[in-house]
Protein backbone atom coordinates (compact mmCIF):
# COMPACT_ATOMS: atom_id res chain seq x y z
CA UNK A 1 0.00 0.00 0.00
CA UNK A 2 1.96 3.57 -0.99
CA UNK A 3 0.21 6.72 0.21
CA UNK A 4 1.24 10.03 -1.49
CA UNK A 5 0.73 13.37 0.84
CA UNK A 6 1.06 16.90 -1.53
CA UNK A 7 2.40 19.63 0.62
CA UNK A 8 4.47 18.48 3.31
CA UNK A 9 3.46 21.85 6.03
CA UNK A 10 1.99 21.19 9.22
CA UNK A 11 -1.08 19.13 8.04
CA UNK A 12 1.17 17.18 5.22
CA UNK A 13 3.90 16.27 7.35
CA UNK A 14 1.13 15.24 10.22
CA UNK A 15 -0.60 12.96 7.53
CA UNK A 16 2.10 11.43 6.67
CA UNK A 17 3.25 10.56 11.01
CA UNK A 18 0.02 9.66 11.55
CA UNK A 19 -0.28 6.82 8.73
CA UNK A 20 3.08 5.78 9.39
CA UNK A 21 2.36 5.18 13.00
CA UNK A 22 -0.77 2.87 12.48
CA UNK A 23 1.68 0.91 10.32
CA UNK A 24 -0.63 -0.37 7.66
CA UNK A 25 1.39 1.44 4.45
CA UNK A 26 4.46 0.07 3.04
CA UNK A 27 5.36 3.43 1.94
CA UNK A 28 4.43 7.22 1.98
CA UNK A 29 5.60 9.50 -0.30
CA UNK A 30 5.95 12.86 1.46
CA UNK A 31 5.91 15.66 -1.52
CA UNK A 32 6.52 19.74 -1.96
CA UNK A 33 7.63 22.55 -3.95
CA UNK A 34 9.94 24.22 -1.64
CA UNK A 35 13.34 22.42 -2.15
CA UNK A 36 14.57 19.96 0.69
CA UNK A 37 11.40 20.57 2.69
CA UNK A 38 9.82 17.24 2.25
CA UNK A 39 13.04 15.52 2.23
CA UNK A 40 13.84 17.08 5.92
CA UNK A 41 10.64 16.27 7.22
CA UNK A 42 10.84 12.25 5.88
CA UNK A 43 13.93 12.18 7.38
CA UNK A 44 12.33 13.89 10.98
CA UNK A 45 9.33 11.65 10.53
CA UNK A 46 11.92 8.56 9.99
CA UNK A 47 14.29 8.74 12.65
CA UNK A 48 10.96 8.16 15.18
CA UNK A 49 10.34 4.81 13.49
CA UNK A 50 12.12 2.87 16.25
CA UNK A 51 11.10 4.88 18.44
CA UNK A 52 7.44 4.40 17.61
CA UNK A 53 7.42 1.25 16.06
CA UNK A 54 6.48 1.29 12.99
CA UNK A 55 8.36 -0.19 9.83
CA UNK A 56 6.49 1.97 6.79
CA UNK A 57 8.96 3.88 4.92
CA UNK A 58 8.27 7.62 4.52
CA UNK A 59 9.98 9.29 1.64
CA UNK A 60 10.72 13.17 0.68
CA UNK A 61 10.96 14.12 -2.84
CA UNK A 62 10.56 18.07 -4.38
CA UNK A 63 8.03 18.26 -6.81
CA UNK A 64 9.23 15.06 -8.34
CA UNK A 65 5.91 13.69 -9.18
CA UNK A 66 7.55 10.32 -11.33
CA UNK A 67 8.03 9.33 -7.10
CA UNK A 68 4.64 8.76 -6.55
CA UNK A 69 3.97 6.14 -9.00
CA UNK A 70 1.11 4.03 -8.70
CA UNK A 71 0.03 5.48 -5.16
CA UNK A 72 -3.49 3.79 -4.11
CA UNK A 73 -4.23 6.67 -2.49
CA UNK A 74 -3.04 10.56 -2.74
CA UNK A 75 -3.90 13.16 -0.16
CA UNK A 76 -3.67 16.57 -1.10
CA UNK A 77 -3.07 19.29 1.42
CA UNK A 78 -0.74 21.83 -0.24
CA UNK A 79 -2.31 25.45 -0.82
CA UNK A 80 -1.84 28.61 1.72
CA UNK A 81 -3.51 28.23 5.03
CA UNK A 82 -6.30 30.38 6.80
CA UNK A 83 -4.44 33.62 8.64
CA UNK A 84 -6.97 34.95 11.55
CA UNK A 85 -10.05 36.89 10.30
CA UNK A 86 -9.73 34.52 6.87
CA UNK A 87 -12.31 32.57 5.23
CA UNK A 88 -12.13 29.00 3.39
CA UNK A 89 -13.83 30.76 0.71
CA UNK A 90 -10.87 33.89 0.66
CA UNK A 91 -8.28 31.05 -0.67
CA UNK A 92 -10.20 29.75 -3.93
CA UNK A 93 -8.03 32.15 -5.93
CA UNK A 94 -4.83 30.79 -5.30
CA UNK A 95 -6.01 27.11 -4.05
CA UNK A 96 -7.10 26.45 -7.37
CA UNK A 97 -4.78 26.65 -9.21
CA UNK A 98 -2.70 25.05 -6.76
CA UNK A 99 -5.32 21.82 -6.72
CA UNK A 100 -5.68 22.10 -9.88
CA UNK A 101 -2.21 21.34 -11.05
CA UNK A 102 -1.42 18.88 -8.83
CA UNK A 103 -4.43 16.28 -9.03
CA UNK A 104 -3.18 16.37 -12.61
CA UNK A 105 0.10 15.37 -11.78
CA UNK A 106 -1.32 12.82 -9.33
CA UNK A 107 -3.32 11.49 -12.14
CA UNK A 108 -1.28 10.90 -14.92
CA UNK A 109 1.58 9.03 -12.41
CA UNK A 110 -1.28 7.01 -10.69
CA UNK A 111 -4.28 7.04 -12.81
CA UNK A 112 -6.13 4.37 -10.40
CA UNK A 113 -5.23 5.99 -7.20
CA UNK A 114 -8.10 7.13 -5.06
CA UNK A 115 -7.76 11.33 -4.06
CA UNK A 116 -8.56 12.83 -0.33
CA UNK A 117 -8.98 16.48 -0.65
CA UNK A 118 -7.72 18.59 2.32
CA UNK A 119 -7.10 21.75 0.57
CA UNK A 120 -9.57 24.71 1.53
CA UNK A 121 -12.19 25.70 0.65
CA UNK A 122 -12.44 21.65 1.03
CA UNK A 123 -16.04 21.13 -0.85
CA UNK A 124 -14.90 22.96 -4.22
CA UNK A 125 -11.49 22.09 -4.12
CA UNK A 126 -13.29 18.39 -4.51
CA UNK A 127 -15.18 19.70 -6.99
CA UNK A 128 -12.73 20.94 -8.87
CA UNK A 129 -11.29 17.57 -8.77
CA UNK A 130 -14.32 15.88 -9.96
CA UNK A 131 -14.82 18.23 -12.62
CA UNK A 132 -10.80 18.11 -13.90
CA UNK A 133 -9.17 14.76 -12.96
CA UNK A 134 -10.73 12.49 -15.29
CA UNK A 135 -11.48 9.88 -11.96
CA UNK A 136 -15.00 8.50 -11.13
CA UNK A 137 -16.89 10.23 -8.25
CA UNK A 138 -16.07 7.54 -5.92
CA UNK A 139 -12.48 8.08 -5.83
CA UNK A 140 -12.78 11.63 -4.95
CA UNK A 141 -13.14 12.11 -1.14
CA UNK A 142 -13.16 15.61 0.46
CA UNK A 143 -12.48 15.56 4.18
CA UNK A 144 -14.09 18.11 6.12
CA UNK A 145 -17.29 16.15 7.82
CA UNK A 146 -14.28 13.71 9.50
CA UNK A 147 -12.47 16.54 10.77
CA UNK A 148 -16.10 18.47 11.60
CA UNK A 149 -17.47 15.70 13.42
CA UNK A 150 -14.02 14.68 15.55
CA UNK A 151 -14.82 18.91 16.59
CA UNK A 152 -18.38 17.83 17.16
CA UNK A 153 -17.62 15.13 19.93
CA UNK A 154 -14.74 17.26 21.04
CA UNK A 155 -17.57 19.82 21.97
CA UNK A 156 -20.10 17.22 23.48
CA UNK A 157 -17.52 15.42 25.51
CA UNK A 158 -16.99 18.92 26.69
CA UNK A 159 -20.29 19.98 27.47
CA UNK A 160 -21.35 16.28 29.07
CA UNK A 161 -17.87 15.91 31.24
CA UNK A 162 -17.92 12.90 29.74
CA UNK A 163 -15.02 10.32 28.35
CA UNK A 164 -14.65 11.07 24.35
CA UNK A 165 -15.48 7.45 23.58
CA UNK A 166 -18.70 7.66 25.09
CA UNK A 167 -19.75 10.47 22.49
CA UNK A 168 -21.43 10.08 19.66
CA UNK A 169 -22.40 12.33 17.01
CA UNK A 170 -22.17 13.48 13.07
CA UNK A 171 -22.05 17.15 11.21
CA UNK A 172 -23.04 17.19 7.55
CA UNK A 173 -23.52 19.98 5.17
CA UNK A 174 -20.50 22.25 3.73
CA UNK A 175 -16.81 22.55 5.55
CA UNK A 176 -17.43 26.17 6.49
CA UNK A 177 -17.93 28.23 9.31
CA UNK A 178 -21.95 28.85 8.01
CA UNK A 179 -22.50 25.85 6.02
CA UNK A 180 -22.04 22.69 8.72
CA UNK A 181 -24.76 20.62 10.01
CA UNK A 182 -24.14 19.54 13.07
CA UNK A 183 -26.57 16.71 13.72
CA UNK A 184 -27.69 17.60 18.01
CA UNK A 185 -30.82 15.74 17.57
CA UNK A 186 -29.16 12.24 16.48
CA UNK A 187 -25.82 12.77 18.53
CA UNK A 188 -26.08 10.56 21.73
CA UNK A 189 -23.93 9.02 24.81
CA UNK A 190 -23.90 4.86 24.62
CA UNK A 191 -27.01 5.45 22.53
CA UNK A 192 -28.82 8.02 24.95
CA UNK A 193 -29.85 11.11 23.56
CA UNK A 194 -27.88 13.73 24.60
CA UNK A 195 -30.97 15.72 25.53
CA UNK A 196 -30.99 13.43 28.58
CA UNK A 197 -28.46 15.07 29.70
CA UNK A 198 -27.67 18.91 28.60
CA UNK A 199 -29.79 21.37 28.03
CA UNK A 200 -31.26 22.89 24.78
CA UNK A 201 -29.74 25.90 25.46
CA UNK A 202 -26.54 24.11 26.11
CA UNK A 203 -26.67 21.90 22.73
CA UNK A 204 -26.90 25.09 21.22
CA UNK A 205 -23.78 26.46 21.91
CA UNK A 206 -21.96 22.96 21.35
CA UNK A 207 -23.38 23.03 17.74
CA UNK A 208 -22.10 27.14 17.62
CA UNK A 209 -18.72 26.63 18.77
CA UNK A 210 -18.51 23.53 16.42
CA UNK A 211 -19.58 25.66 13.30
CA UNK A 212 -16.59 28.21 14.18
CA UNK A 213 -14.33 24.95 15.28
CA UNK A 214 -11.40 26.32 12.93
CA UNK A 215 -11.86 29.79 13.24
CA UNK A 216 -11.51 29.51 16.67
CA UNK A 217 -7.93 27.55 16.56
CA UNK A 218 -6.95 29.72 13.29
CA UNK A 219 -7.27 32.75 15.35
CA UNK A 220 -5.44 31.00 18.74
CA UNK A 221 -2.48 29.80 16.60
CA UNK A 222 -2.35 32.34 13.83
CA UNK A 223 -2.61 29.45 11.24
CA UNK A 224 -4.86 26.54 10.41
CA UNK A 225 -4.51 23.67 12.72
CA UNK A 226 -2.91 20.20 11.92
CA UNK A 227 -3.30 17.20 14.50
CA UNK A 228 -6.88 16.91 13.98
CA UNK A 229 -6.99 17.24 10.37
CA UNK A 230 -4.26 14.87 10.29
CA UNK A 231 -5.71 12.47 11.86
CA UNK A 232 -8.67 12.80 10.63
CA UNK A 233 -6.81 11.93 6.48
CA UNK A 234 -5.20 8.91 8.45
CA UNK A 235 -8.43 7.23 9.76
CA UNK A 236 -10.21 7.90 5.85
CA UNK A 237 -6.98 6.40 4.60
CA UNK A 238 -6.81 3.83 6.80
CA UNK A 239 -10.45 2.76 6.92
CA UNK A 240 -9.57 2.51 2.43
CA UNK A 241 -6.43 0.47 2.82
CA UNK A 242 -7.55 -1.72 4.89
CA UNK A 243 -11.27 -2.10 3.44
CA UNK A 244 -13.04 -1.39 6.44
CA UNK A 245 -16.15 -0.61 5.34
CA UNK A 246 -16.21 2.16 8.12
CA UNK A 247 -18.86 5.45 7.66
CA UNK A 248 -17.81 8.81 7.83
CA UNK A 249 -19.01 11.85 6.50
CA UNK A 250 -17.40 13.36 3.44
CA UNK A 251 -17.79 15.75 0.93
CA UNK A 252 -19.19 13.83 -1.95
CA UNK A 253 -20.32 14.42 -5.39
CA UNK A 254 -23.90 14.30 -4.71
CA UNK A 255 -26.62 13.30 -7.86
CA UNK A 256 -29.84 13.58 -6.44
CA UNK A 257 -29.31 12.70 -2.47
CA UNK A 258 -31.05 14.89 -0.37
CA UNK A 259 -32.21 16.50 -3.12
CA UNK A 260 -28.53 18.10 -4.48
CA UNK A 261 -27.09 17.68 -7.80
CA UNK A 262 -23.42 18.40 -9.20
CA UNK A 263 -21.72 19.60 -5.90
CA UNK A 264 -19.24 18.20 -3.54
CA UNK A 265 -20.77 18.31 0.27
CA UNK A 266 -20.45 16.49 2.88
CA UNK A 267 -23.01 13.31 3.77
CA UNK A 268 -22.36 9.88 5.38
CA UNK A 269 -20.57 7.43 3.47
CA UNK A 270 -18.75 3.92 3.57
CA UNK A 271 -15.50 3.69 2.95
CA UNK A 272 -13.60 0.79 1.67
CA UNK A 273 -11.12 -0.21 -0.68
CA UNK A 274 -12.77 1.47 -3.52
CA UNK A 275 -13.05 4.41 -1.95
CA UNK A 276 -16.85 5.45 -1.68
CA UNK A 277 -18.76 2.35 -1.65
CA UNK A 278 -21.79 3.50 -0.72
CA UNK A 279 -23.90 7.39 0.33
CA UNK A 280 -25.95 6.35 2.98
CA UNK A 281 -29.07 8.94 3.33
CA UNK A 282 -30.25 10.03 7.05
CA UNK A 283 -33.53 11.10 7.49
CA UNK A 284 -33.59 14.46 8.52
CA UNK A 285 -36.15 16.40 9.41
CA UNK A 286 -37.73 19.75 8.50
CA UNK A 287 -35.08 22.18 10.12
CA UNK A 288 -32.08 19.62 9.00
CA UNK A 289 -33.76 19.56 5.89
CA UNK A 290 -33.85 23.74 5.59
CA UNK A 291 -30.18 24.06 6.87
CA UNK A 292 -28.84 21.35 4.55
CA UNK A 293 -30.08 23.23 1.67
CA UNK A 294 -29.19 27.12 2.86
CA UNK A 295 -25.06 24.48 2.79
CA UNK A 296 -25.60 23.62 -0.60
CA UNK A 297 -26.59 26.93 -1.76
CA UNK A 298 -23.45 28.10 -0.04
CA UNK A 299 -20.96 25.63 -1.42
CA UNK A 300 -22.72 26.25 -5.21
CA UNK A 301 -22.07 29.79 -5.20
CA UNK A 302 -18.36 29.49 -3.81
CA UNK A 303 -18.34 26.84 -7.01
CA UNK A 304 -19.52 29.55 -9.21
CA UNK A 305 -16.21 31.59 -8.56
CA UNK A 306 -13.76 28.98 -10.41
CA UNK A 307 -12.43 28.78 -13.46
CA UNK A 308 -13.25 25.57 -15.15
Amino acid sequence: MKVTVVGAGAVGASCAEYIAIKNFASEVVLLDIKEGFAEGKAMDLMQTASLNGFDTKITGVTSDYSKTADSDICVITSGIPRKPGMTREELIGINAGIVKDVSSNLVKHSPKTIIIVVSNPMDTMAYLVHKTSGLPKNRIIGMGGALDSARFKYRLAEALGAPISDVDGMVIGGHSDTGMVPLTRLASRNSVPVSKFISEARLNQVMEDTKVGGATLTKLLGTSAWYAPGAAVSALVHAIACDQKKMFPCSVMLDGEYGIKDICIGAPVILGRNGIEKIVELELNDAEKANMKESAEGVRAVNNLLEL
